[in-house]
Order: C-alpha cells, then structure tokens, then sequence
C-alpha cells in the first residue's frame, strides 16, 4: 500500500555509537557543516572556541557538545540530538556517549533509532565498547547499523587498515543477527567519504555515509504490523447539542492500519465493537488511517473506553497480561532488585508493579549471563520478571517496538529507572554475543 505523497521527504532516526575518542562529535559536526546546516553565527563561536584552544582549524565537535562539562573535558556526556535535511531526506540524529558509564545515554539514543553508525578508530580496530555498542543495538533491533572506520588519514588512507576491521566487525554482527551491515572508510577532520567522496581512497568505490544515509530503505508498509491504537483521550461535546452523540477516542496509531467497518477489541477489558468512523484533524470520515497517524476513532458501541485502553483488530490482538518477562536496561543509579514497588509505563497506561524476581545479569564485558546477581545498577542489562497490578496489552518488542517496551518509574519521585523490552531472551542474545566474543 503506497501511502506517501510525491512530494514527502522520508524521515530517518539515527543514532552515533562508539568507543571513547573514536570521533563521533566530529563526525557530526562534519554531517552538519558540510550539509550546510549550520548557522553563521553558530560556525563563528566554534572557530573562536578552537583558536582559544590553540587550534588551527575549528573543532566541529564543539558543534554537538553543547554540556559546559562536556566542552571543558572534551567528551561526550548526555544525548544530542540534531535535525538537519537534504533534498532527499530528513534527519534526526542521536550523538550518545562513548563512555562505559554512559552506556544509558546510547540505550536511551539507540531505542528509536533505525540506523546505528558505529565507529571505530582505525588505529585500533574493534574494542570491546564497540561490540557492547554493537550488542546494545543488536538487543534494541536497530535494523541497519553503519561501521564507521574512522581517522583513516592517521594511517595513511590504507586499504589494508580497512579491509580487516571491515571483516571482523561484520562477522560479529552477524553472530548478533544484525540484518544489515555497511562499511565506509572515512575522516571525519577532513571530510573523507562523509558528504563527499575521498580522493585519497580511489580504493573504496561505495557510497559516501551521506549518500548511504539518503539511500537506506527504512520505508515500512503499515499493513505488515498488526494495528495497534493507544488511546491518549476520550472526545466529548464541549458544548450542548454540538454533535450531541459525539463519542471519540484519540491518540496516534503505533502500528497497523484500521479502516471503517474494521472489528476490533478494546484491551484490557476485552469488549468488541467496530469502529464507526475516523476523523483526523480537519477532517470527518477519512477512509483509512495508518501509522504513524494521530486520529479519533469512533466506535459502534458505546463501551466504556479510557486513557490507557489499546484498541486492536479482533482477530490479531496482543494477549492482555499481569506477568512480565522482559530484558531491561538500568538507567538510575538507584539499584534495582526484586521486590522493588515501581510504577510501569506501557504507551499511554501506567499501572503499580512490582519487581518479582531478577533472572539474570548480562556481563557487559564477557557478555556471558550470571544468574546469581541480586541487583542491576546503573547502565547493567538484566532480565527480570514484574506482575503488574492491571493487565496489559503487550507485545514482544521482537514484532512491535513501541508496544512491547516499557519505562519502570519510581513512584516516589517519578524518576525514570528502567527501559524495558518485553519477551527479548537476552540468554539467546548473550550466547550468541558470547560465542562471538570467543570468534573474534
């Protein structure tokens, strides 16, 4: 089903991953500046910045370090994100941090994103952060990842630097099961194969990372999904005898499509309807709607609907449930262990939990389970089982990413303390991430 315009630009997430110094700043700072969406004043105060520093050109990194902490230590500390456009694409780009201690941020960055640019530098070749990168974007389905090769003019622009570190990344992937894979030998300080094509690299003959960037296919039919509608709000008249049996509920549509006449369910109380009508704004009665669309539905019955509530075809809905296998990240520095009393947030539905059990601990550096851990800290990636205190509409995060993930909030503050995916076997993951650690 052909369902944009002619005249649509495609939109892309992506997000930078890598280990410390490897140039992601750099690398976007250049995607900005040589894309030219920078502002004159913007490019002014980092040339002023670089030649306080004693640099004879400008820092391009100091265009995505916006943190006082970062520019002063010069790393990269929290998520930036930067939008910028071409004629062909739009572009959202998440520059997450290199840092062990930030593995959260790259979660966090990661977890929309449908393109991962992974880099290395290629006097080091792969290190172990950029195969824990590469295991958080495999666990988060990040269905196309770049390998970056970074700094190629310190090793003189040399095929043979390339060709090895190409073969032993792409190989670990694989063993991840992540789909697709490119690898572009680059500079970010000079610009080599970013926009435009090296000259010291006749070697290479692919794309660029912005043609790559422009050409990827992240077009998804809607109808490949099964429908999925979060409803956010209940539409009532405002007003007496203005559309007086007026009933709508409102909200995007995550995945799927849903049409007029449609039978669907309303979880998780399990009352069916059809639905009646769909209006968007400006407009009553549209014919169909799909995702990503923000719409009313309007159903045959009047049933008792509210926020939280997800509306899905009858013959294809999730199972609403109050027990919860999921592989979470920690992101507090608040520990999390079993036990635990947390609020759980599942798209527009929040509910009590609590954390029953804590069934293992992925080891970031061998990759290997440990069954034993009692609690997960900071940035540590567990699989633990919740029972919720109302049942939920839930999906594997393996077939719908935003209805099988989740937040756990502290609910004596609100505080954000895990990201959650639902049914991921992280054992699957550690023991393919493990047997691929011992291969390379």
């Amino acid at each position: 089903m052909d369902t944009a315009t002619p005249t649509e630009v495609s939109l892309l997430r992506l997000a930078t991953a890598g280990s410390v110094d490897d140039g992601k700043s750099t690398l976007v700072g250049r995607l900005l500046h040589d894309c030219k969406a920078v502002f004159a004043d913007q490019l002014d105060a980092v040339e002023r910045v670089s030649r306080e520093r004693g640099l004879t050109g400008a820092d391009l990194a100091l265009l995505t370090d916006g943190l006082r902490a970062e520019r002063e230590q010069g790393i990269t500390i929290d998520v930036a994100y930067r939008y910028f456009a071409t004629p062909h694409r739009r572009f959202i780009l998440a520059d997450t941090p290199g840092h062990v201690q930030y593995t959260r941020n790259m979660v966090t960055g990661a977890s929309t994103a449908q393109l991962a640019v992974v880099l290395v530098d290629a006097r080091n070749g792969v290190v172990e952060q950029t195969r824990r990168h590469a295991a958080v974007a495999a666990l988060l389905r990040v269905p196309h990842v770049v390998l970056a090769v970074n700094k190629m003019d310190l090793v003189g622009y040399d095929e043979a630097v390339f060709a090895p570190i190409a073969d032993e990344f792409t190989a670990y992937a694989a063993r991840l099961g992540v789909p697709d894979v490119t690898a572009i030998p680059i500079s970010a300080l000079a610009g080599d194969n970013v926009v435009e094509p090296s000259a010291s690299m006749d070697w290479y003959g692919g794309p660029t990372l912005l043609e790559h960037l422009e050409a990827v296919d992240v077009e998804e039919d809607p109808a490949a999904h099964p429908a999925r509608f979060p409803v956010q709000y209940v539409l009532r008249p405002q007003t007496p005898g203005e559309f007086r049996d007026y009933r709508g509920y409102a909200g995007q549509l995550v995945s799927g499509v849903l049409r007029p006449g449609d039978q669907v369910v309303v979880l998780p109380s399990g009352q069916r309807s059809t639905i009646a009508g769909i209006d968007r704004l400006g407009e009553r009665d549209v014919e169909v709607a799909f995702a990503p669309q923000s719409v009313t539905l309007r159903l045959a019955d009047d049933l008792d609907v509210s926020r939280g509530d997800v509306i899905a075809p009858a013959a294809h809905a999730p199972q609403a449930t109050q027990d919860v296998a999921a592989t979470v990240c920690h992101l507090s520095d608040r520990p999390l262990r079993p036990g635990d009393r947390v609020l759980l947030r599942h798209g527009t539905r929040t509910v009590n939990a609590i954390v029953r059990s804590l069934d293992a601990r992925l080891d970031i550096d061998t990759l290997a389970e440990q069954h034993d851990a009692d609690s997960l800290s900071v940035n540590e990636i567990g699989r633990v089982s919740l029972r919720t205190a109302a049942p939920l509409a839930l999906d594997h995060y393996t077939d719908n990413r935003r209805t099988g993930s989740f937040l756990l909030i502290d609910p004596s503050d609100g505080a954000t303390l895990t990201a959650g995916m639902v049914g991921t076997p992280l054992s699957a993951a550690a023991a393919t991430t493990a047997a691929a650690a011992g291969g390379v």
